[in-house]
């Protein structure tokens, strides 16, 4: 069956890859550049060094740094009529999925008319017709994998939607990892895990074809082996470098094969709770593997194995319960919650969850075993309960 295996025109990555911005707003013939970042990034220096290298090209730079973690429409609509209001000519991102997600809706839909609302993927009512901005994408964190997919996701009042075209599609990608050695133990732990999410379910997902199994494994190879060093030890450079190299991979394939449950069970819980779209992951990570376990044992034992571990002597079916409860420790080793009660989530919450859960249809057909809402609450349930599957 042919498959459509898409990835961003150009990427750079490495240590000091950061070098390349210069001739890249070069080649992309940038004359006013709006530069999108948080402003943790733009107090603690960070956007300086981006600044630096574009002032010796002697261009404009429009600095907006509005950005919010779990960014709602209206942060992405101030943003949009910035854009368009100061007419830039080329967009740079820098920062985490929030910042390079909005970069991408500032590059596209400012050339388009309307409001950003009404192009997402739940109550679209325009679409996306010509290319935006020329846009560079430049991740601080190891995690979301936004540099490389055409996705940009926002938060609406109880859950979490998408804008999604190829024309989100960064022009060029750098992932420097020497950029992501400052990243604090917490959100290093949140971003990681996302990533890991990101490779696990596209490696499970019913979309995974040969090209997206094999990054998704290297992926989870890279990062399941590095996570627990570069939480304790942010300045363990080999650790930073296996990470955003895990991140990037990972991006890759889930661009390619799709997420599932996981994701469709975390959004409720950015949308609701505020809870970062990292932690929502992790937190859920092992409880929705758990549950759909049967479904996929095989598979189970190949991330079992890319872990680290030696499945020789299991079967398949224990393999993938040993797998379950590799995912369960990780997650606790890198010190993020067990469970939802560790989020202060009542278990009066779970109806609600469902509700919003079940509406990611888009996500949940991908999994490789049926969710209905009986099953989304029965994971809930678990992670309340701090049950898994067995």
């Amino acid at each position: 069956m042919a498959e459509k295996i898409t990835f961003v025109p150009l990427s750079y990555t490495g240590w000091g890859s950061l070098s390349y911005l210069q001739q890249e707003v070069q080649r992309l013939k940038g004359q006013k550049v709006l530069l999108v970042t948080d402003p943790f990034l733009h107090e603690m220096g960070l956007t300086q060094k981006i600044i630096a290298l574009l002032e010796e090209l002697n261009l404009t730079i429009n600095i907006y740094t509005k950005v919010v973690p779990e960014p709602p429409v209206a942060v992405a609509e101030e943003l949009v009529a910035y854009a368009r209001e100061h007419q830039n000519d080329i967009v740079v991102g820098l920062g985490g999925g929030s910042a390079l997600d909005l970069a991408k809706l500032a590059g596209v839909i400012s050339v388009h008319e309307g409001d950003v609302k009404d192009y997402l993927n739940l109550s679209a009512t325009r679409s996306i017709e010509q290319k935006g901005l020329p846009t560079i994408l430049i991740p601080t964190t190891s995690g979301t994998g936004s540099e490389v997919t055409n996705i940009a996701v926002v938060s609406l009042e109880s859950t979490k939607d998408v804008v999604t075209h190829d024309y989100l599609l960064a022009d060029v990608a750098i992932v420097d990892p020497e950029l992501t050695m400052s990243l604090p133990p917490k959100v290093t732990a949140a971003t990681g895990v996302d990533a890991l999410t990101h490779a696990i379910e596209a490696y499970v997902s019913q979309n995974a074809s040969a090209v997206s199994d094999a990054v998704a494994l290297q992926a989870i190879q890279l990062i399941s082996q590095s996570i627990r060093s570069a939480v304790k030890d942010g300045q363990n450079q080999q650790a930073r470098i296996d990470m955003s190299y895990g991140s990037y991979l990972a991006g890759l394939a889930f661009f390619n094969a799709g997420v599932a449950g996981v994701h469709a069970l975390a959004y409720p819980l950015g949308g609701q709770f505020h809870i970062a779209h990292g932690d929502s992951n992790a937190v859920l990570l092992p409880y929705v593997m758990g549950y759909i376990r049967p479904s996929c044992e095989k598979r189970m034992k190949d991330i079992y194995n890319a872990m680290g571990f030696n499945s020789g002597y299991l079967s398949q079916e224990e393999a993938s319960h040993k797998c379950v409860q590799e995912l369960q420790r990780l997650v606790e080793d890198v010190g993020i919650p067990s469970s939802l009660k560790g989020f202060d989530i009542s278990e009066k919450a779970l109806t609600g969850l469902t509700e919003d859960a079940a509406k990611q249809t888009r996500l949940l057909a991908r999994s490789p075993m049926p969710l209905g809402k009986d099953d989304i609450f029965a994971i809930y349930k678990a992670a309340y309960d701090a049950f898994v599957f067995k």
